[in-house]
């Protein structure tokens, strides 16, 4: 039997957690937050782009548009682009799989796959480059069977492919990652459940779930592909008009005090990091909204 309710129990009373911190600060404090922020942002982000453009534009608009059509400078922007054709649709696919490995199944050496995934950025970006200098140089690991098969990966496009691929893939699966661990397995059982195989379950429930994380993940791996300068130094070997990325080509222009050619470089840059910004930013809202 249901032992009765007792009316003359006391109810206790559940307090509501306080938080440490008020929720209204008083406006100096508020404006003042705000004031040292916009001053930050000012002395070290817009006073700087600024300078960019004037420093590029100092001489005029012809002397701008010579520096940026220069033989050099077209090499270097082919070549950054290039790269970042191939490196940022590799990842792409290496970070689904490695996010779908992890999320979705129970393995051994999980927290081991999670960790390389991490190690680009504990890594210098330098000593990735002389890694790939190590093992593929000529005094490296496979020098002497590169060389016997006329084979180039470092001072070449391949080296410069494999050392921006080591410090950008850890963008896509970071970002997806997360988004799919909170998503859940749920909707890929009834899926299958329902019959469909795990292609169409991933092209038609998984894919539209994470596709603006994965978009999010693509737009900071371009970000991080174009402006690469440390590890590319290493394994392009400075090769004016062949190895020279758009960051290589502003350090030697701005080496030989060719400032304006190397400011008018660094503006496109920058306005490729402003697109790339903006571009971020709509993702975010987009994905906020869903």
């Amino acid at each position: 039997m249901t032992k009765p309710l007792d009316v003359n129990r006391e109810i206790p009373i559940v307090k509501k957690a306080v938080s440490p911190y008020p929720l209204k600060e008083s406006a100096i404090v508020k404006w003042s937050l705000i004031a040292i922020s916009l001053l930050y942002i000012s002395l070290f982000l817009i006073l700087p782009l600024i300078s960019i453009f004037v420093t590029a534009f100092e001489k005029g608009w012809e002397t701008y548009v010579a520096s940026i059509v220069h033989p050099d400078a077209l090499a270097a922007i082919k070549l950054t682009i290039t790269v970042a054709l191939i490196v940022v649709p590799l990842n792409a696919i290496f970070g689904i799989a490695a996010a779908w490995a992890i999320t979705k199944f129970s393995f051994k050496g999980k927290n081991l796959l999670i960790t390389l995934i991490d190690m680009p950025f504990a890594v210098s970006p330098v000593i990735a480059g002389l890694i790939f200098i190590l093992l593929f140089g000529a005094q490296g690991l496979f020098g002497d069977w590169l060389f016997e098969h006329d084979i180039k990966i470092v001072f070449a496009l391949p080296g410069i492919i494999l050392a921006t691929l080591f410090v950008t893939f850890p963008f896509v699966a970071r970002e997806l990652i997360p988004l799919m661990q909170t998503q859940g397995i749920t909707e890929e059982e009834a899926s299958i459940s329902l019959g469909a195989s795990g292609w169409k379950t991933f092209l038609h429930v998984t894919l539209p779930n994470i596709k603006w994380g994965l978009l999010y993940g693509l737009i900071l791996c371009n970000a991080r592909a174009i402006g690469e300068f440390g590890a590319v130094s290493v394994v392009s070997g400075h090769i004016r008009g062949q190895t020279n990325t758009m960051p290589l080509h502003i350090e030697i222009l701005y080496n030989e005090y060719q400032f304006t050619a190397a400011f008018a470089v660094a503006s496109l840059m920058s306005i490729l990091a402003i697109i790339t910004i903006i571009i971020k930013n709509i993702v975010s809202w987009k994905a906020k909204d869903i």
